[in-house]
């Protein structure tokens, strides 16, 4: 296949491959530019391309490889590396449009609400915010490691009830 024959199948493609690219960022932007990058990555590696072959289905795989390795990029860029014991990976959000309860209520608030628990759930939570593990939290009450679990658990639940936040 000539180079010119090849750019033309390509150019041909360029409506379901802006659907396709839609459909993988669902942005009109990201989209324009993810099908502009996949058509530079098609025509440079055109001698990689075996003729007889589906060019749709390629450049289809090249779209999504692409979108993939753009996502996995981004999330990268936004995972700080903590350097703790336990070697954290913290993904940071860049923006949310959903507020979380630090930001409705205030921290006396909360913690108001905390108290008002009984002991056994409280103890337990109280320990897993001060940042105890799970184990850890079993061993000093002499519980079993899924009872503390489903303890904090069924704390967020009611805290969350006690607020009024819709958790479901």
């Amino acid at each position: 296949m000539t180079a010119i024959e090849f750019n033309y199948q390509l150019t041909n493609l360029s409506d379901s491959l802006e659907r396709f690219a839609f459909s993988l960022t669902t942005n009109r932007e990201d989209a324009k530019d993810l099908l502009q990058e996949t058509f530079v990555k098609a025509i440079s590696y055109r001698d990689k391309y075996a003729d007889d072959t589906n060019l749709k289905a390629w450049t289809f795989t090249i779209m999504k490889n692409t979108f993939i390795n753009n996502y996995r990029r981004m999330v990268k860029a936004n995972t700080t590396f903590d350097h703790t014991d336990d070697l954290f990976y913290l993904n940071l959000r860049r923006e949310s449009s959903v507020e979380g309860p630090d930001s409705v209520f205030s921290a006396k608030e909360i913690e108001s609400h905390i108290e008002k628990l009984d002991d056994e759930f409280k103890v337990p939570f109280k320990m897993h915010l001060q940042g105890y593990k799970y184990k850890e939290i079993a061993d000093n009450l002499g519980l079993k490691i899924g009872t503390v679990k489903s303890r904090i658990f069924f704390t967020r639940k009611k805290l969350m009830e006690s607020l009024g936040i819709d958790y479901e």
